[in-house]
This record gives structure tokens, sequence and C-alpha cells, in this order.
């Protein structure tokens, strides 16, 4: 059975959870792959696309797909570092302890 406690803990982290995701919505992260710029949120969502006149069109999937996967990785070391302030702030495990205490 769920104590009063523990259910206000756990509305207080939904409520936290919904901050730091429109939070996320507005940060931007960007990569840039020989002529190649992605724009995302971190949220992970694609915001822009560019492609310089100048970029080497024969390997425009390459230079997309490079430029994609460092924005988006970007992107989860950011959205990682948020909910870990977030979750140190509920006073929960995080890093390296949660990580051993998931493990007993």
């Amino acid at each position: 059975m769920v104590s009063f406690s523990q259910a206000r803990d756990l509305f207080r982290l939904q409520r936290e959870a919904k901050r730091v995701k429109k939070e996320l919505k507005k940060i931007q992260v960007e990569a840039e792959a020989q002529g190649v710029k992605v724009i995302v949120n971190a949220e992970q969502e694609v915001l822009s696309i560019e492609i310089s006149p100048e970029a080497d069109h024969a390997r425009l999937p390459e230079l997309l797909k490079d430029a994609l996967n460092r924005a988006l990785k970007k992107a989860q070391v950011v959205a990682s570092e948020k909910m870990q302030g977030v979750m140190g702030e509920m006073g929960l495990p995080t890093g390296e302890q949660g990580m051993r205490g998931m493990s007993q």
C-alpha cells in the first residue's frame, strides 16, 4: 500500500518531470559535418537542417547521418544532466550511486 508521503513524492516527481520536459523542448543543440548543420532540441526533435551549397552532395547522406547522430547524442547528454538534477533535488540516487543501488 502506498503511503500519503510516497504518493505526494510521486506526484512531485511527475510535476518536476513535466517541467523538465518543457524546458528540454526549449534547449537547442547543434552539430555540423562539412557543410551540413543540424539543430535539435533536448527532447531529440529535429528543428532544422541546413545544407550549404558547398557541401559535397555525393556524400550528403553520410554527412547528414553524422551531423544528426552527433546532435542527438549531445541532446541525450543535456537531457540526462537535467534529469539527474531533478533526481538529486528529490533525494533520489543519481550517477554511479543510483546504478549501484539498482543492482542490489
